[in-house]
């Protein structure tokens, strides 16, 4: 039987707290069981195993950054909305470092499909339509862009950038403008 008040809802996101305090690759059952002071048995009910979980942590963070984006992107177009989009990112990564880890979990194909992670991808096409790039080039524009917003929330979450001048802030501003400018002026093949 299941215990009241336990949901599948409630169960992910209470994992996707636990991966914000402990890191997502710390994430089990067993850790999770023992927040709700239950037998890891009485989460099956909910999840199949640490990898359904770890899956539903995923998902959802790809809802709640895709609900965030859509809101920033609302009315922007061109660098105003290159720089919104850039910084949900960037900031859900500070606020949600383990939900940011979880939504980098790769899916199957059918899980992906049925993710929003869709949605991210249609967002930063709108975003690259502004800038005249259609086709190859726009899927090299949002491979950069993926790379750069990424690889910078990556290592500045990870203290890369703790010890030197300027502040990251700083660099974080000056990186987006010369993504503008490279945008602006892609090279025609």
């Amino acid at each position: 039987m299941v215990r009241a008040g336990l949901t599948t809802e409630r169960v992910v996101r209470a994992g996707a707290e636990l991966a914000d305090e402990v890191g997502f690759e710390h994430v089990t059952p067993s850790e999770l069981a023992r927040r709700f002071d239950v037998k890891v048995a009485s989460l099956y009910s909910h999840v199949k195993n640490a990898h359904d979980l770890r899956t539903k942590i995923a998902l959802l963070a790809l809802d709640e950054l895709a609900e965030r984006a859509a809101a920033a992107l609302a009315g922007r177009a061109g660098r105003d909305a290159l720089v919104a989009f850039a910084d949900v990112y960037r900031d859900y990564a500070r606020e949600h470092p383990g939900r940011y880890a979880a939504a980098q979990l790769r899916l199957d194909p059918e899980t992906a499909a049925a993710s929003a992670g869709p949605r991210h991808a249609e967002m930063m096409r709108a975003i690259l339509r502004g800038y005249d790039l259609t086709g190859p080039d726009e899927t090299h524009a949002v491979r950069l862009l993926g790379s750069v917003f990424h690889g910078f929330v990556s290592l500045e979450t990870q203290g890369g950038f703790d010890h030197s001048a300027p502040p990251s802030q700083q660099s974080w501003h000056r990186i987006l403008a010369v993504l503008d400018t490279v945008l602006r002026d892609w090279p025609t093949s």
